[in-house]
């Protein structure tokens, strides 16, 4: 059994992506019926762009789960001195079980470092997608509803690595609708943009996109933004904010669904892409959601632990055998 890696959310089965996230949903609640799985194993948490609430929430979920940490800047390694994606993972995967990485760069690198059988990697956010916040949005939405499918999302403002993530998952659920409305430009990447879709066939959901504010449906359950500078990206417009202002997401959003949750992935920038009446408002549960990656993380590490202990008893065998 080679090592489970999350380096997408299609790298997930349905059934392993159901399970992470009602895990998640349980430690979020206060579960903890859990026999320290990642005792004994080491987890490297190489970050090389910024991060508050990813490293965090990877770090406090190692401790929590019994394992323990070596942490890396984005200055420690040899890669800065030209050793490849291929060695490093090499060199890793035989002193740690479990790398967490985020370069908010090519997911390639995260498959070269993915290219051996013993240690998991997960992806804490890459240029392309943010799997894990994806999975803490899913978690929140659970937390907070009892169920994902048939829920309706309204996303508003780029179409980022976290709207990747978003249209990436919640089309996997049964009956769900995900509307995304992103400045001209500025949309989903195309290829997610099939996949998405192809979930959403596949499951009986529906994703859409729109490049403008006009007619928006009434009824979502959850109002979502991000920030408009995405972590590690930059806009080549000049004018970029004259676009991206008809987008922000302000109080009347809630006039023709006034009973929606509104989720922001953090860091927010109020008077941007969020009011504060919004973002610190009755509807907000942005703050939870952040508490949520946490939780996420820890039923990431299990899922990966569980593939660890099922290759060490298999390695186990097979020296009794010999």
């Amino acid at each position: 059994m080679s090592a489970r890696h999350l380096i997408s959310l299609d790298d997930l089965t349905d059934a392993e992506l159901y399970a992470v996230v009602e895990r998640g949903a349980a430690f979020s609640a206060g579960a903890d019926a859990h026999r320290d799985p990642l005792r004994g194993l080491v987890t490297g948490v190489y970050f090389r762009k910024t991060s508050t609430r990813t490293r965090t929430a990877f770090s406090a979920g190692v401790l929590r789960l019994g394992g323990t940490i070596i942490t890396y800047g984005a200055d420690d390694l040899q890669l800065n001195t030209g050793e490849s994606t291929e060695d490093t993972g090499r060199v890793f995967s035989r002193m740690l079980d479990v790398l967490v990485a985020r370069t908010a760069g090519d997911p390639a690198e995260m498959r070269g470092w993915a290219a051996q059988p013993r240690m998991s990697v997960v992806n804490a956010m890459s240029a392309e997608e943010h799997p894990t916040q994806g999975l803490t949005d899913l978690t929140t939405l659970l937390g907070r509803f009892g169920r994902v499918e048939d829920l309706r999302v309204l996303y508003v403002g780029e179409g980022n690595n976290t709207a990747a993530a978003l249209a990436l998952g919640l089309t996997r659920y049964r009956g769900t609708t995900l509307e995304l409305r992103t400045p001209p430009g500025y949309g989903l990447d195309p290829d997610v943009r099939m996949r998405a879709r192809a979930h959403a066939r596949a499951h009986g959901s529906t994703v859409t996109e729109h490049h403008h504010m006009r007619d928006l449906p009434a009824g979502f359950d959850a109002v979502y933004t991000s920030r408009w500078q995405t972590t590690g990206s930059t806009k080549a417009d000049a004018d970029w904010r004259e676009r991206f202002a008809p987008f922000q997401v302000t109080a009347a959003l809630w006039e023709g669904s006034p009973e929606a949750v509104f989720l922001h992935d953090l860091p927010a920038h109020r008077g941007e892409e969020v009011t504060a009446e919004v973002l610190d408002g009755p509807h907000s549960i942005a703050f939870q959601q952040a508490e949520n990656k946490m939780h996420s993380a820890m039923a990431v590490l299990e899922w990966c632990a569980a593939g660890a202990s099922a290759r060490t008893a298999r390695e186990a065998r097979g020296a009794r055998a010999a």
